[in-house]
């Protein structure tokens, strides 16, 4: 089973340079399950909207966590609720919007647990 992670999408060059080469690199590497964290892919390069988020999707990215920028584009607080492949830190405080973690299959129906943590050092 081949996992790529990508870690923090900054900003239009970063969400630019993932919805145009991803869906390539999962056929030529053979990837089976994509994990992208997009909490500063905004134009502003913090927090997230739906339209990247659908944009990721259709890329060929699974599942998007976040991180302590996940409410700094508001519109993400109602979209996080209907969208259980978008993920806020698991460790947030109590009640958020959305799930910190869950379960997903594969193309080749294997289960995927992802959990989505966030360490508060110096914070």
């Amino acid at each position: 089973m081949r996992i790529l992670f990508l870690g923090d999408v900054v900003g239009i060059s970063g969400c630019s340079k993932l919805t145009k080469t991803l869906l390539s690199e999962i056929k030529s590497k053979k990837i089976d399950f994509v994990i992208v964290n997009g909490e500063n892919a905004a134009a502003q390069g913090v927090g997230l909207t739906q339209e990247i988020c659908k944009d990721f999707f259709n890329s060929g990215v699974n599942v998007i966590t976040t991180g302590n920028h996940v409410w700094d584009q508001k519109e993400i607080m109602n979209y996080i609720d209907k969208e259980d492949r978008l993920l806020r830190p698991h460790n947030l405080f109590e009640p958020a919007p959305g799930k910190g973690f869950n379960i997903y299959k594969t193309d080749q129906n294997i289960k995927i647990g992802v959990l989505n943590l966030m360490g508060n050092v110096f914070m």
